[in-house]
């Protein structure tokens, strides 16, 4: 990762939880999808993407996460967003919320796989 953006995973439920901190941006981006990329190779889980630790968001950072929805979408594998204010915020300016299949917390993540 980067110095602007931190972050780890776990797999919990059958699914892998993303936990991300710091920017996801310009800067970000590329290591992002070659982290998140290199992980999906290796696990066939549903995905799930925590930016609710996530200080700043912008259009590159969008574009990465439209890519790996693609990508999600692609393999038949789940795929879901957590958000706090300012993710969400810049999500629904775009009008990807549904796209991203973005929600407001980790257990309501949790919950909408399980159902």
């Amino acid at each position: 990762m980067t110095v602007s953006l931190r972050g780890g995973f776990e797999q919990r439920d059958r699914c892998l939880v993303f936990h991300f901190t710091g920017q996801l941006d310009a800067y970000s981006e590329k290591q992002f999808l070659a982290y998140v990329g290199d992980v999906l190779q290796t696990n066939k889980s549903a995905v799930v993407v925590d930016l609710s630790k996530i200080d700043f968001i912008d259009s590159s950072g969008l574009g990465a996460m439209v890519q790996l929805a693609k990508q999600c979408n692609d393999g038949k594998r789940s795929f879901l967003v957590v958000g706090n204010a300012r993710v969400i915020q810049t999500v629904k300016l775009v009008r990807l919320e549904e796209f991203l299949h973005l929600v407001p917390d980790l257990e309501s993540a949790m919950n909408q796989l399980a159902a």
